[in-house]
C-alpha cells in the first residue's frame, strides 16, 4: 500500500518568532532574525551576531518541575508540537495514539545543558552536577517528551545527522506514513547549540560570519549559526480529505544520498544524487520544479558547489528555477535547519509567494541562479525541494508538491 501524505500542520519558533505566522510574516517582509548575541561576554569569540530565539520565557510553557528535565532545545520541540497538532486539529483516539509515529531530527541534543554542567564540574571543582542532566543531555529526549505529552505509542526515535538531520527525520516520516505503517506523524527538528563551548567550536572552523548570512553573494563571509524547532503533522492524504483538514502541501518524495568524500568539504555530485532520488521518489520531471529552498549557508565553499549541483540536476531549466536561501533570515539552526525551512518551503506553496534570500548585495558568477535577492516574490509553482547537505556528506532532499485550494 502506497498513500500520498499531507501536511496538515505546522509549529515553529525561530529567531524570527514564536509561531508560523510570525516566522511567515517576517520571510515575507525579509527581516532577518540576525542581531547581536547576548547572554555571552564581549570580546570572548570573534564573532557578535547569531540568530537567538528572544524573549522566550520557558516557565510560560511548562511547570517548574517539567523544566527540570527539558534542556532548550527539548522546549523548543515541545512547543513546535504543540502548536503543529493544534493547527491539524488532530483527534486522538486510542487507536490512533498507537498508529502515531514521532520522528525528530537534533544534531547536539541538549547541548546547553551539558556546557552548564561540565563548566559547574571542571571549572569549578564541584564533585556533583544536576541528577537529570543525562535525560536532558540525550538527544531523544525531544521525541520521547512529544510522545508522552499525547501519549503516542507508535514508532518513535531522533535522527542525528549534523545539518541534515530533520530532513531525514520527516523523509522517514514519509515512508511510515506513506507505507501504512503510521497513521499520522509528528517530525521535524529542534536545535539549541548557542552554548559558549559550541560557539567556540565554530569558531575554531573559520566559518561563522563576522556580521551577517549573505548566501550565494559575491561578498558572503560564512554563516550565521542561529536555533529553534519546527513540527510538522503528516497524515494521509485521503484521510486528511475526508476529515476536512487544511491540507498545506503534499510532502512528495524524499532523496538522501552521501558524498563519501571528506568530513567538511562539500561535493556537487552527492547533493545531485540526492535530489535526483527526490525528484524520482515524487514523480517529479525536473521542469515541474519552480522553487528550490537551498541548503544556502552562506561559506565561501558550499554556495558554489551546490549551485553547480542544481544546475547539473536541472540543466537548462536551472535558468527558470527560483532559489532562496532562508538561512540569511533565520540562520543557520544546524539539525533544525531542514525543519524550518521545511515549514518556509510549505508556507511558500500554500500562500504562493517565494521567500527571499536577505543581505544579497552582489551577484557571484559562481551562484549564477535566481536567487531572489532581498525581496520576496508572488509565484505559484507546482513543486518544490528543500535542500540539507551536512558535515560529513549526509545529504537530504525534500520534494513538496502544491495543493489546490
Amino acid at each position: 500500500m502506497t498513500r500520498r501524505v499531507a501536511v496538515t500542520g505546522l509549529g515553529c519558533i525561530s529567531a524570527l518568532g514564536a509561531t508560523p505566522s510570525e516566522f511567515w510574516s517576517a520571510l515575507r517582509e525579509a527581516r532577518p532574525g540576525i542581531a547581536p548575541l547576548q547572554g555571552f561576554e564581549p570580546g570572548r569569540l570573534r564573532f557578535s551576531t547569531a540568530a537567538q530565539v528572544r524573549g522566550f520565557d520557558p516557565a510560560a510553557h511548562f511547570e517548574a518541575t517539567r523544566l527540570d528535565l527539558l534542556d532548550r532545545f527539548a522546549q523548543f520541540a515541545l512547543v513546535a508540537a504543540r502548536q503543529a497538532v493544534s493547527d491539524a486539529g488532530v483527534e486522538w483516539t486510542a487507536a490512533l495514539r498507537e498508529r502515531a509515529a514521532v520522528i525528530c531530527g537534533s544534531s547536539m541534543g541538549g547541548q546547553c545543558t551539558q556546557d552548564d554542567q561540565f563548566a559547574e564540574l571542571y571549572g569549578r571543582n564541584r564533585e556533583r552536577i544536576h541528577p537529570l542532566t543525562i535525560p536532558r543531555v540525550m538527544a531523544n529526549a525531544a521525541v520521547s517528551h512529544i510522545s508522552m505529552e499525547y501519549g503516542l505509542t507508535g514508532p518513535a526515535f531522533t535522527i542525528s545527522s549534523a545539518c541534515s538531520s530533520s530532513n531525514h527525520a520527516l523523509g522517514q516520516a514519509l515512508e511510515l506514513v506513506r507505507s501504512g505503517r503510521a497513521d499520522v506523524a509528528l517530525a521535524g527538528g529542534s536545535e539549541a547549540p548557542l552554548s559558549f563551548a559550541t560557539l567556540k567550536g565554530w569558531e575554531a572552523m573559520r566559518v561563522v560570519s563576522p556580521d551577517t548570512c549573505r548566501p550565494f553573494s559575491r561578498d558572503r563571509r560564512g554563516l550565521i549559526l542561529g536555533e529553534g524547532g519546527a513540527i510538522l503533522v503528516l497524515e494521509p492524504f485521503d484521510v486528511a480529505r475526508a476529515r476536512g483538514a487544511r491540507i498545506y502541501a503534499e510532502l512528495a518524495g524524499a532523496g538522501m544520498s552521501a558524498d563519501a568524500h571528506h568530513i567538511t568539504q562539500p561535493s556537487e555530485a552527492g547533493p545531485a544524487r540526492a535530489m535526483r532520488a527526490a525528484l524520482e521518489d515524487a514523480g517529479l520531471a525536473p521542469e515541474g520544479v519552480g522553487y528550490i529552498n537551498a541548503h544556502g549557508t552562506g561559506t565561501p565553499g558550499n554556495d558554489p558547489v551546490e549551485s553547480r549541483a542544481i544546475r547539473e540536476v536541472f540543466g537548462a531549466h536551472a535558468a527558470k528555477l527560483a532559489v532562496s536561501s532562508t538561512k540569511s533570515l533565520h540562520g543557520h539552526a544546524l539539525g533544525a535547519a531542514g525543519a524550518l525551512e521545511a515549514v518556509a518551503t510549505v508556507l511558500a506553496l500554500h500562500h504562493g509567494v517565494l521567500p527571499p534570500t536577505a543581505n544579497f548585495t552582489a551577484p557571484d558568477p559562481e551562484c549564477d541562479l535566481d536567487v531572489i535577492p532581498n525581496h520576496a516574490r508572488d509565484a505559484r509553482v507546482e513543486a518544490a525541494l528543500s535542500n540539507s547537505f551536512a558535515f560529513g556528506g549526509l545529504n537530504a532532499v525534500l520534494a513538496f508538491r502544491a495543493v489546490a485550494s
